[in-house]
């Protein structure tokens, strides 16, 4: 099956896709996989931990500098660098990156950006990992991760990565970088800055993150003609440090940054700017006047006062 965009779908992914489409998918089908999934589970258990402890303005610090920390490791690291190579950095700071991308807790680098790169192959397709379209909100926000299909992750989607030992190592043992936040957290603000600092802090970064697979493909406005239903949301942008600006994405896909103009916000890319006035970054890959300029779509009273014109 040929897809927009000319993929091909094989017909064993479309069997499986049209499968999961068919059937309900309720608890018993993520039971199966519950070994995996208890940590992520205990995570938002363990932020009930916050009604026992005490709260003080240095722990709600801790929280949201450990939520934008990691969410850049995300943003910056897992998605525009690993799934999109959209600048290029030194190797001590790809480490770095990746290291921050592990300590939110979402897995490794090469899983994340594999599975990404599905994402944009075959996106809002029935072999889209996480398309709200095609299968629920549900299974777009969280599901698809809980899953045992999506596990393991294509190796050949990421080569250009996995020739890195020190990367393969992270992709391993993933879960090192949040142990070591976790303990850090524990020891400079005891219990509550456990909580607050590292509990509280990546489910936080979790969902936000999460958002963008699925809310940025139900609300927002589509200023290009992707052929998908991605869309761009300010208040998503302004919570994941740029990532709301889902269509721009969509539209160029390898730009380092991802509101293309002044007034949309992209922390990540602002803070990406800094790092290159001092080298650690450099080759931040931005859309050309006729990129910004191709498959724009024109607004309907326009659309139609332009039709009337020709018309007349």
């Amino acid at each position: 099956m040929t897809i927009p965009g000319g993929f091909v779908i094989s017909s064993t992914e479309l069997d499986k896709s049209a499968s999961f489409l068919t059937q309900p998918v309720g608890f018993s089908y993520y039971a199966s996989n519950w070994v995996a999934n208890a940590p992520f589970i205990f995570m938002h258990l363990a932020c009930l931990s916050a009604l026992f402890v005490d709260f003080s303005w240095q722990v709600g610090l801790l929280c949201v500098g450990n939520y934008f920390l990691r969410m850049f490791g995300i943003t910056a690291g897992y998605h525009r660098y690993f799934s999109h190579r959209a600048y290029k950095t030194s190797r001590w700071f790809q480490f770095v990156l990746a290291w921050l991308g592990c300590s939110a807790l979402q897995k490794g680098p090469l899983w994340w950006a594999s599975h990404h790169r599905d994402h944009h192959k075959y996106s809002d397709t029935p072999a889209d990992p996480h398309s709200p379209h095609r299968t629920s909100f549900w299974w777009s926000h969280v599901g698809w991760i809980l899953s045992e299909e999506h596990t393991e992750f294509n190796d050949k989607n990421i080569q250009d990565f996995t020739k890195y030992p020190e990367i393969r190592f992270l992709n391993k043992f993933h879960y090192i970088p949040g142990m070591v936040l976790a303990l850090i957290c524990y020891l400079s603000m005891g219990f509550s800055g456990l909580v607050w600092g590292f509990f509280i802090s990546t489910v936080l970064v979790y969902h936000c993150t999460f958002f963008i697979n699925s809310l940025s493909h139900l609300i927002g406005r589509r200023r290009f003609m992707t052929d998908d239903e991605s869309k761009n949301s300010l208040i998503l942008a302004i919570l994941t440090m740029g990532e709301g600006w889902h269509n721009n994405h969509h539209h160029y896909q390898s730009s380092a940054n991802q509101g293309f103009y002044w007034w949309e916000i992209d922390l990540s890319y602002s803070i990406l700017v800094v790092l290159s006035w001092f080298g650690i970054v450099w080759d931040l890959r931005k859309p050309n006047e006729k990129a910004l300029n191709h498959k724009v779509r024109v607004p309907k009273s326009k659309k139609n006062k332009r039709e009337l014109v020709s018309a007349g």
